[in-house]
C-alpha cells in the first residue's frame, strides 16, 4: 500500500496528532465555551493568572487549528505564548500549525521549545513524531512515539502505537507497521486507525477473511470512508461474493463520486 506521508499526515495521522490537544478545548475555568471569538480579545471567562491564560488561549488555538482557521489559531497560541512563556503545550500546538503551513523550521523550533520545557509529555512527543514523520524522517519519528507510549500517565498509548505504524507503511516496512498496529489493537480493539490498516495488510497477504473481518469493525464503529469501502469492495469480490461487492460499489459511487478509490473502481483497477 502505497500512501503519500502528506496524504497520511492530513487524514488518519493528522487526527491522531492533534486528538489530545483538543481534549480539554470544550470548557474554560468559569464554565462552558458556548462559541469559538473571532478575534483573540475578550474571550469569554478568561482568567487573569498567566498560566490559566496560555491554556485557554492554547485550546482555543487547537479547536481553530483542527477547523482549518490557521491565522486565528496563531493568534491564540501567540497570546499563549506570551502570557506564559513556560507553556509547553502551546509550542507543541504551534509547531503543528507551522508543520501545516509548510514552515518546517518554525515548527520544528517550536516543538523543540515544547520538548525543552516538558521534555516527557506524552502529547508532545507524539506530535513531534508525527512532524518528523511528516518530514520524511520516519526512523527518527519512532523514538519520540514511544517516549509517549512509556510515559505511564499516558491515557491513549494506542494512538502513538497507530502513528508509528502508519509512519512505517510511508516507509515501505509493512513488518514493522503491522507490529505498531497490533499493539495498538491490543490496547483499544476498536481503534479506527489500526483496524484500517491491519485490514489493507491482511488484503495484501492474501488473507481475506481476517481483511474482511477487519474492515467490516472499522465500517461498524465509524462511519465508512471512500478507502473503507473499496477495501471492503475488493475483499468480497476475491471472495466470490457479487451480491456484496456490487452493494459497497453502490456506496463508493452515492458517496465517493469524485474519490480516488471511485475513479479506480470505474477504471477496474483493484490492485
Amino acid at each position: 500500500m502505497n500512501l503519500p506521508v502528506t496524504c497520511v499526515y492530513r487524514g488518519a495521522l493528522a487526527v491522531l496528532l492533534v486528538a489530545g490537544a483538543l481534549a480539554g478545548c470544550q470548557t474554560t475555568s468559569t464554565g462552558t465555551i458556548e462559541s469559538l471569538p473571532d478575534t483573540v480579545g475578550n474571550v469569554k471567562g478568561e482568567a487573569t493568572e498567566p498560566r490559566n491564560r496560555a491554556r485557554i488561549h492554547t485550546e482555543l488555538g487547537a479547536a481553530y487549528y483542527e477547523r482549518g482557521s490557521m491565522a486565528v489559531a496563531l493568534d491564540h497560541l501567540r497570546t499563549a505564548t506570551a502570557a506564559d512563556p513556560s507553556y509547553a503545550l502551546a509550542y507543541s500546538m504551534l509547531g503543528l500549525v507551522y508543520a501545516d503551513l509548510k514552515e518546517n523550521k518554525l515548527a520544528q523550533s517550536n516543538f523543540e521549545r515544547a520538548l525543552s520545557l516538558a521534555p516527557n509529555d506524552p502529547d508532545i512527543n507524539h506530535n513531534f513524531g508525527g512532524f518528523l514523520c511528516r518530514t520524511n524522517r520516519e526512523d527518527e519519528s519512532i523514538k519520540y512515539f514511544m517516549q509517549a507510549v512509556n510515559n505511564p500517565l499516558y491515557t491513549q498509548p494506542w494512538r502513538s502505537y497507530s502513528a508509528a505504524g502508519l509512519c512505517m507503511l510511508n516507509k515501505g516496512k509493512a513488518k514493522e507497521a503491522e507490529e505498531f498496529f497490533q499493539r495498538a489493537l491490543r490496547l483499544e480493539p476498536d481503534d479506527p486507525t489500526a483496524l484500517l490498516s491491519m485490514g489493507q495488510i491482511r488484503y495484501r497477504q492474501g488473507n481475506l477473511e481476517e481483511a474482511r473481518k477487519l474492515v467490516l469493525r472499522f465500517n461498524k464503529i465509524v462511519n465508512p470512508n471512500a478507502e473503507s469501502l473499496w477495501l471492503a469492495l475488493r475483499v468480497e469480490r476475491k471472495l466470490g461474493e457479487r451480491n456484496a461487492e456490487a452493494g459497497y460499489a453502490n456506496q463508493l459511487r452515492r458517496r465517493f463520486v469524485n474519490s480516488r478509490e471511485y475513479q479506480l473502481l470505474q477504471r477496474g483497477e483493484y490492485d
